[in-house]
């Protein structure tokens, strides 16, 4: 053989070589959901599910940070008018949809035009046609240039845009659509497009080549969202345990909501990371203010300093979670000092605060339930710790739907109760304020108090805010008609060969930014 002819045959041998180890070189990914997603329409039959897959498809003009503030996403800039009614955006340049179209203002115009048909039920289309978000105009401005308009000045605004149950607003390509107008699938911007949806048993997922990044460091679901993964397959395994036993076989590679008590055995596992993260979902006991017992201020505060609370958090989250005795999530950007400071555990105070405010000993009736462990458990250790303090509580558990029923008439004593997160303090203050004579699911009735509330849905300017929620977190606990004991956890499990894979405060799985070692 000459030497030309072994040159050549050498360069073949390698072109070959190449050519295989590019296909070896595609990475993939498994991630387990508990149920099958609902729907590819973004914020449209929805669930936690279809709002976790979605995310990773679709983009919109804002979205929100780790600690709940919003940031530009699709925008690369976002004015407001001076008399707060008008948020203007300018769209980021060279993004482009997954079919290769770049983004415009028109497919803003398209997309909001698709959400505002009632037709759609969209889950947020009652928020932006009516109440304190409600948009009076969309126009373009110019080709990459958007202007919505409110009927009232709202700060609330860009944090319902970017509200993960709504799809983050995501913006779609008009080719998601059939000719008819019927959704076929979203064509998005994301890091990630649809490839297939094989209902029952998963949704796979494809990195997207033509993706565009911002320039900031991945924060939430703003910043940078490169994908690095090829594929991502999102497997339905609806039992917790056989989940977690795929894990640990690495059938899997992320379970992205393990349970708390299966926490020992995963973090004993071997090629296996546990990262946790602060939600803001609320852990609280319920007091009925209109209740003889706990009509008196000094009752509801008496039975505060009977519970150590930061001892029921840490065990019941097996210490995955900190003790937070305010409505306002310790992740929020408005969480500071009052929201801080932490309810003393001083049984003998308790005793004399009760004792002050008439009580006896007579039995007060706590509601919990099974299906959420960690709410029964804490009722449990509470009840234990009261009796020290000579307040006797007795358990009532019921199942989670008639104890719901029971919560949205009023008709309880007290209740161990679990709130979903809302990532805007307005919110938080407002899900649990209100007058209970046509709100009977109400905690707090101080009309004062509402009309802060009210005031700081309107107003737009961060330290305003931050007083406005300070001034009521003292009257919250002044009045304590609820005990908030903490904010729940994001544990997420996950192989080790994955480096980038975070927890965060939205408990949802983000596979970009994420790549495989090797």
């Amino acid at each position: 053989m000459t030497y030309a002819k072994r040159l050549t045959g050498l360069a073949l041998a390698l072109a070959v070589a190449g050519a295989a180890g590019a296909a070896q070189a595609e990475t993939s990914v498994k991630v387990s959901l508990n149920a099958d997603i609902r729907s590819t329409y973004p914020g449209v039959n929805r669930d936690a599910n279809t709002d976790g897959v979605v995310h990773h498809i679709v983009e919109g003009l804002v979205a929100f940070k780790e600690n709940s503030e919003v940031a530009p996403l699709l925008a690369e800039k976002i004015e407001l008018s001076a008399d707060g009614l008008t948020y203007s955006f300018t769209l980021r340049k060279g993004v482009k949809f997954h079919n290769g179209a770049p983004l415009t203002a028109d497919d803003v115009l398209f997309t909001w035009s698709r959400y505002m048909d009632k037709d759609t039920k969209w889950r947020c289309f009652s928020d932006f046609s009516k109440g304190i978000s409600k948009v009076a105009k969309v126009e373009k401005t110019g080709d990459m240039s958007v202007a919505f308009t409110l009927e009232q000045p709202s700060a609330l605004f860009l944090g319902q845009m970017a509200r993960i149950d709504c799809g983050g607003t995501g913006i779609l390509h008009k080719d998601s659509f059939a000719a008819d107008g019927s959704f076929v699938k979203p064509v998005g911007t994301g890091p990630y497009s649809l490839a297939e949806w094989k209902k029952g048993e998963y949704v796979e997922l494809e990195k997207f080549a033509g993706y565009s990044p911002r320039k900031e460091k991945r924060d939430g679901y703003a910043g940078e969202r490169v994908a690095h993964i090829d594929k991502v397959r999102f497997v339905v395994i609806p039992d917790g345990s056989a989940a977690k036993a795929a894990l640990l076989s690495g059938s899997i590679d992320v379970l992205a909501d393990l349970d708390v008590s299966h926490l020992k055995e995963v973090k004993a596992a071997k090629g296996v990371v546990v990262d946790t993260a602060t939600t803001m979902g609320l852990s609280a006991f319920l007091l009925q203010t209109k209740d003889p017992v706990f009509a008196d201020v000094r009752m509801r505060k008496a039975l505060a300093h009977a519970i150590d609370m930061a001892a029921i958090v840490d065990a019941v989250t097996l210490g995955t979670a900190t003790p937070n005795n305010s409505p306002i999530p310790t992740v929020s950007a408005f969480y500071g000092k009052p929201q801080g400071e932490q309810i003393k555990y001083d049984p003998a105070l308790a005793k004399k605060l009760a004792a002050e405010a008439g009580y006896k000993g007579e039995p007060i009736k706590m509601v919990t339930n099974k299906r959420y462990a960690a709410s029964f458990d804490s009722a449990v250790f509470a009840q234990a710790m009261a009796r020290e303090a000579g307040i006797n509580i007795e358990l009532e558990v019921i199942e989670w739907a008639t104890q719901l029923d029971m919560y949205l008439k009023g008709n309880y004593q007290m209740m161990s109760f679990l709130y979903s997160a809302r990532l805007d303090p307005s919110l938080s203050f407002d899900m649990f304020s209100g007058p209970k004579e046509t709100q009977a699911r109400k905690v707090w009735d101080n009309p004062e108090a509402q009309k802060l509330i009210a005031k700081s849905m309107a107003i737009s300017d961060k330290a305003e805010r931050q007083k406005l929620f300070d001034t009521l977190e003292g009257m919250f606990r002044a009045d304590l008609p609820m005990l908030v004991l903490y904010n729940g956890s994001d544990i997420a499990a996950y192989s080790d060969r994955l480096a980038g894979y975070k927890s965060w405060m939205a408990g949802q799985p983000r596979l970009w930014g994420v790549k495989v070692k090797g």
